[in-house]
């Protein structure tokens, strides 16, 4: 059982949302900003749990997952078993939690606690970063009293209580600090500096085009590689080529970067959307592990003059080199139209709503 202590009038709320670093970081993102608020996680034993458990801000309570697969699997037949089974258990922690509000990120783990906070008449507000809703905000949204959603166009579409907010973007990440990153790595190059992240667990694809045509760019460019977890390859050696596995620091290499290269998670582009960093998206393909969201979020943002967008069965050296030259020649256009956009930041926002939903 959860280890609960509050006192009378204390404002409690519970944040839910994990699998990826997408339904954990913006919750971290409105954590940071609360003030006067008791917090609890409900998630996985997952990547939620490392993220959040050294928070003292954050009581993080373990709960039952159930997850759905999109292939044709036996095991989803349990769904409705393990689904009813999972809400009892979350049902039981909200009971003693008595918190005034769910405030979900999406995904699979957010759907036992919200359903359970919905039998309780718990006020649930729940966020959706991508252009298309995914299935687990389906179900929460009709059960929410605000969907906030990261495009605009997703609020336009759903209608009913969704809410064009922006996404939830980390303080850090707005304060960023090229001179560290300069410094550690010892950057002498005036050449533009290439930044290329491929997500928490890197995008081998994009690394194996960066590492064959390596002496091509680094010719032109610095290039600072995160590689993803132990992908760091020990055959490229090049004085303008810098690569590492992991940057906790990953807002000091933004501001380092003249360009981003990037998978097209919503987490990340609205990320550097907020920082005002030119880049070029090279989305997962839709396939069994991906719904096709970072396909439907790299057009979004191409098609409003906010990225460049490669698609993977078409990355080469060619089409990578034209499209960064590209953004070079019209980088201070394409910061203008970053900086007219609204919402690219969606603290305020949802605190607002948090805080209405409370108080009313």
């Amino acid at each position: 059982k959860p280890a609960v202590s509050f006192g009378i009038g204390d404002k409690r709320i519970v944040f839910t949302g994990g699998g990826t670093a997408g339904h954990i970081i913006p919750n971290l993102a409105i954590i940071e900003e609360l003030k006067d608020y008791k917090i609890y996680y409900l998630g996985s034993n997952g990547m939620e749990k490392e993220l959040v458990k050294n928070n003292p801000q954050i009581t993080y309570i373990e709960i039952p997952i159930v997850k759905f697969k999109r292939s044709l699997s036996p095991s989803n037949l349990l769904l409705p078993f393990k689904l009813i089974k999972a809400i009892n258990k979350t049902k039981s922690i909200l009971k003693e939690i008595q918190p005034d509000l769910i405030f979900s990120k999406g995904g699979y783990v957010s759907v036992p606690p919200c359903l359970a906070g919905n039998s309780l008449k718990i006020p649930i507000i729940t966020h959706e970063s991508d252009l298309s809703i995914g299935l687990a905000n389906k179900i929460i949204a009709k059960k929410a009293k605000y969907l906030c959603c990261s495009f605009k166009s997703t609020a336009e579409n759903y209608g009913r209580n969704a809410i064009h907010t922006g996404s939830p973007v980390r303080k850090k990440i707005t304060n960023g600090n090229k001179d560290i990153v300069i410094k550690r790595h010892k950057l002498t190059s005036k050449k533009p500096v290439i930044l290329i992240v491929g997500g928490s667990l890197g995008a081998q694809a994009i690394n194996e085009v960066i590492w064959n045509n390596i002496t091509t760019l680094c010719k032109e460019y610095t290039i600072l590689h995160i590689v993803g977890k132990n992908k760091t390859n020990s055959n490229i050696n090049n004085p303008n080529y810098y690569q590492i596995e992991f940057a906790s620091d990953i807002e000091n290499y933004f501001a380092c970067a003249d360009i981003v290269i990037s998978r097209a998670g919503s987490n990340t582009i609205f990320e550097l959307l907020s920082i005002h960093k030119p880049m070029i998206l090279i989305p997962l393909p839709k396939s069994t592990h991906s719904r096709g969201d970072q396909e439907d979020n790299a057009k979004y943002f191409e098609e409003n003059k906010l990225a460049k967008v490669i698609e993977q069965s078409e990355l080469n050296i060619n089409k990578l080199n034209n499209e960064i030259k590209h953004l070079l020649r019209n980088r201070n256009q394409i910061i203008a139209t970053m900086q007219n956009y609204k919402n690219s930041r969606g603290n305020a926002k949802i605190l607002e709503l948090i805080n209405k939903t409370i108080d009313n």
